[in-house]
């Protein structure tokens, strides 16, 4: 018989380093489609109220959130039964798992011990720093499946060090690495039977900081919550691998120097909305913008950055503030380089777009896409012959996608294996 008890301020640190205890779910028999139609969201979580500063101190009492993880004091070794959904279909659409991590603190930046919660809707006041003024960060990264059933992260750390520079930016507090670290890996394996098998695909894993708390005047919000949620993914391009198609935009931008393009805050996504939408209903998959003031160099895509290769010289804009520094963007970089290929990271203008042998994307959700075509005021340059990867981006790709999914040595340890 086993005995169990409610977590009351689930640790991840803790909760991952226990070998002899297992992480109970409670039943979740339904279908993908059927937990999109029925599942019913915990209590949710209540923002509203102000708290004291002592309240985002570890020795308080537990806060009100309600806890659902159940920690068996008998060790199992049973493997994890996949969800009920079709694995060969997966897109890069969202699907609600089991559950989400939440940690809260105030402006002092001590955040409170982190805890898993079923997953489901939250309460935000109106007056939310978030909802308001747009005071939050987002992160993404994967975690992959390997043959043997063994977990792979990559480079957490990356994620985590960038929402510190970003919180730093939008003027909040930010959880330290190890906490990021320690509550995604929590959050993915309360959420193992998500992961997709070997070759199916991936965990998405967004880590989320905002602020929660009320706030009237344009001010830092007085409360922050920090929440992960997950859901499996596909290709994020419904094309896949096969080459994607950009246009060029040259009269909205999505940054300006100064602003907050170089970091991954809510607000700059939004604003490519309108010139993305316009593009896909012309048929393209997505929207290239270039610099702000001289309208001649190249920026980024909506969501990922580009490169471009001419006599196998792989060039990419330079990271300078308005550029968001991928960390699939930095890893191409550092693979590219040790493959013997020249990288140079500059100014790179539209004339040398089109005038290229090869182009592609990376981002964590792409991990690496081929252009197949470059439209700038009305004139289309393709590259190719239509069919796939260029030869120095499918040499990239192969690379880093093996690295990523432990199919090779990871020479540079980059990733995190979770047993």
């Amino acid at each position: 018989m086993e005995s169990s008890a409610v977590l009351t301020g689930l640790q991840p640190t803790n909760y991952l380093s226990r070998n002899t205890c297992n992480l109970l779910l409670p039943p979740l028999s339904f279908s993908a489609s059927q937990r999109q139609q029925h599942f019913l969201p915990p209590p949710s979580l209540k923002l509203q109220k102000p708290i004291s500063l002592s309240s985002c101190n570890v020795n308080q009492p537990p806060s009100p959130f309600t806890r659902y993880a159940v920690l068996s004091n008998t060790f199992s070794n049973q493997k994890t039964e996949l969800a009920d959904i079709d694995w060969d279909n997966l897109g890069f659409s969202f699907l609600p798992t089991d559950y989400m991590y939440v940690m809260k603190c105030s402006r002092d930046g001590n955040f409170s011990k982190g805890e898993l919660q079923r997953f489901g809707n939250i309460e935000l006041s109106p007056s939310a720093g978030v909802l308001n003024y747009g005071q939050g960060l987002f992160e993404g990264l994967k975690a992959y499946r390997k043959e043997d059933g063994s977990i792979l992260l990559f480079r957490p750390e990356e994620n985590a060090q960038r929402m510190r520079m970003g919180a730093e930016r939008m003027c909040m507090p930010s959880p330290s690495i190890e906490q990021f670290v320690e509550a995604v890996k929590a959050t993915v394996l309360a959420n193992k039977r998500w992961i997709p098998p070997p070759g199916k695909g991936s965990l998405y894993i967004r880590p989320l900081l905002m602020g929660s708390g009320a706030v009237l005047g344009l001010a830092p919000a007085p409360e922050y919550t920090f929440l992960i949620y997950v859901s499996p993914v596909g290709n994020y391009f419904k094309e896949g691998v096969a080459p994607i198609h950009l246009i060029v935009e040259h009269e909205l931008h999505r940054a300006t120097p100064g602003g907050t393009g170089g970091v991954k805050t809510i607000g700059n996504y939004a604003a490519v909305l309108k010139a993305q939408s316009a593009a896909k209903a012309k048929g393209y998959s997505d929207v290239l913008y270039l610099d702000c003031v001289h309208k001649q160099y190249l920026e980024e895509v909506s969501s990922c950055n580009i490169f471009v290769v001419k006599d196998k010289i792989i060039s990419t804009p330079a990271i300078k503030g308005t550029i968001l520094p991928g960390i699939t963007r930095k890893s191409i970089i550092d693979v590219a380089r040790s493959q013997g290929f020249q990288v140079e990271e500059r100014l790179v203008t539209v004339d040398e777009l089109l005038d290229a042998d090869e182009v592609f994307c990376t981002g964590t959700a792409v991990v690496v896409s081929p252009v197949g075509s470059i439209t700038y005021r009305g004139k289309r340059v393709a590259y190719g012959d239509g069919g796939g990867f260029g030869v120095v981006s499918q040499e990239l790709y192969s690379v880093l996608t093996q690295l990523q999914m432990g199919l090779i040595e990871d020479k540079m340890s980059w990733t995190l294996e979770l047993n």
